[in-house]
C-alpha cells in the first residue's frame, strides 16, 4: 500500500506559476507509476499527467502540454507537478495517484490541494 499527500495548491494570478508535490509512504514507491488529476467545480476528475516508474516516460492531457511539467524523485518518494502560464480553466482540486504497473492493481488517491487562479 502507499500513502499519498499533496501540497503547493494555493491562490495565483492568471500567467502566474505554482509547484505541487505529492509525498507518498508505503513500499516500493519507485515501482508505482504516478498521475496527477483534476476535478474541476461540477465537473468529472480527468487526466492531467502521467510518469512512469523510472521517470522517463511523461504523458499530458492537451490542455495542459507545453505548461505543466511532471516529475519525480525516487529518493525522496515524491513526484512533482510544474505549473506554468496558469489559466483561469486550471482551476480545480488537483489530486496525486499511484498504482503499479499491471492490470487489476490498486488505485491509490491522496486527499487532493486546491488551486485557484484568479484573473
Amino acid at each position: 500500500q502507499v500513502q499519498l499527500v499533496e501540497s503547493g495548491g494555493g491562490l495565483v494570478q492568471a500567467g502566474g506559476s505554482l509547484r505541487l508535490s505529492c509525498a507518498a509512504s508505503g513500499r516500493s514507491f519507485n515501482s508505482y507509476r504516478m498521475d496527477w488529476f483534476r476535478q474541476a467545480p461540477g465537473k468529472e476528475r480527468e487526466f492531467v499527467a502521467a510518469i512512469a516508474w523510472s521517470g522517463g516516460s511523461t504523458a499530458y492531457a492537451d490542455s495542459v502540454k507545453g505548461r505543466f511539467t511532471i516529475s519525480r524523485d525516487n529518493a525522496k518518494n515524491t513526484v512533482y507537478l510544474q505549473m506554468n502560464s496558469l489559466q483561469l480553466e486550471d482551476t480545480a482540486v488537483y489530486y496525486c495517484h499511484a498504482k503499479l504497473p499491471f492490470v487489476g492493481a490498486a488505485d491509490y488517491w491522496g486527499q487532493g490541494t486546491q488551486v485557484t487562479v484568479s484573473s
